[in-house]
């Protein structure tokens, strides 16, 4: 699970075989214990999200969105050859900033 906004314009598409697809780049701040101390998180996670099951959340996506995800991590391989982590969201829950 990972909290976050939603930083780059989400990319939407449908693959071949109808299922569709949105990928966007999550940032993540915190604060976490480490060995007694308190140390500043901080990450950019690139995340996918597949299938029909999420059809209007994904609608809402977009850049400021403010975010919580659950999902797996897996490697993906991109055209260049370089490997990059990719979190797979299986479920997203738009976190309200109104406070």
């Amino acid at each position: 699970m990972l909290s976050g906004i939603v930083c780059r314009t989400p990319t939407r598409k449908v693959s071949p075989s109808g299922v569709p697809h949105c990928q966007f780049m999550l940032e993540h701040h915190s604060v976490q214990q480490e060995a007694g101390f308190s140390r500043k998180a901080w990450c950019r996670v690139p995340v996918v999200v597949s299938g029909k099951h999420l059809p209007n959340i994904i609608h809402h996506i977009t850049i400021g969105a403010q975010i919580t995800v659950q999902g797996f991590i897996s490697n993906h391989q991109g055209s260049n050859g370089l490997s990059k982590m990719v979190l797979h969201a299986e479920q997203i829950d738009l976190m309200d900033s109104r406070g």
